[in-house]
């Protein structure tokens, strides 16, 4: 297909047969799977999904490469959804109480707020095989300590269980991006890790205390908590947001709700 990436999509097309192979091996899709591609672009993917799926469904913003898609894959096995995945309600693709499996080669320029979007629509996902920058999948892993650790580690971690797959070089794809990438498997939690009384308060605080990496809880949380009170919750307000644990955060906020009760 004659089509010019776009650079405000953020199209890179994965093309290497052995990497496509590895993930649909990795997804190991069953029958009566509810398979979701996000970003089908030219269809390397989706190809090889159609090869081993009755019926799936995809969804593309891009209507050049929705054309094409409708040419190429068998009449039957795919359906497409014209849509900016940033704004899709993923939940309406649910069939008889069918979870979502979603798999795809994210935009880059759009996977962390699109993930924050598909958080929303947890309760309608199953689990998602997704390509992302190997740096953002690096700090969805992150443990707490180092730099790749911040407020995305934390909320991604209090809703999914998070396995680093594998890399995959820049010449895996079309045109190849300046960055290596990683693939990565997300399995939102059926209960979260920690308790944690209100979920909107839990998301303030996490972004409070990362506001600005180099200061410590006693800057980032003025106006929310004093040093007093996380001393007496057994942490230091001297520390810096990315020592807290998924626990340590729970407690922070749990606290916070119930000084604004």
């Amino acid at each position: 297909m004659n089509h010019q990436p776009r650079k405000r999509f953020g199209q890179h097309f994965l093309h290497d047969r052995n990497v496509i192979g590895r993930i649909v091996a990795t997804l190991a899709p069953r029958p009566g799977d509810r398979i979701v591609e996000i970003g089908p672009g030219k269809g390397a993917l989706t190809r090889e999904l159609a090869a081993q799926l009755e019926h799936f469904d995809a969804v593309e913003l891009d209507r050049d490469l929705l054309a094409h898609l409708q040419s190429t894959i068998p009449a039957g096995k795919l359906t497409l959804h014209g849509a900016d995945a940033l704004k899709y309600d993923f939940c309406q693709l649910m069939q008889q109480g069918r979870k979502l499996r979603l798999v795809g080669n994210l935009p880059y320029n759009i996977s962390t707020p699109l993930l924050f979007h598909l958080l929303d629509q947890a309760g309608c996902i199953e689990d998602m095989l997704f390509m992302l920058q190997k740096e953002v999948v690096q700090r969805l892993a992150a443990a707490p300590g180092g730099k790749d650790y911040g407020r995305l580690s934390v909320m991604i971690q209090y809703r999914c269980a998070v396995e680093k797959l594998f890399d995959v070089a820049p010449g895996a794809f079309t045109p190849p991006p300046k960055v290596d990438s990683s693939v990565v498997r997300l399995i939102p939690h059926a209960t979260p890790p920690v308790a944690v009384n209100d979920e909107a308060q839990f998301a303030k605080v996490v972004r409070a205390a990362f506001a600005s990496r180099r200061k410590t809880l006693r800057n980032n949380m003025k106006g929310l908590i004093s040093a007093e009170d996380m001393t007496a919750l057994g942490i230091d307000s001297t520390r810096r947001a990315e020592t807290l644990s998924l626990a340590e955060f729970a407690t922070l906020s749990n606290k916070i709700s119930g000084l604004t009760a």
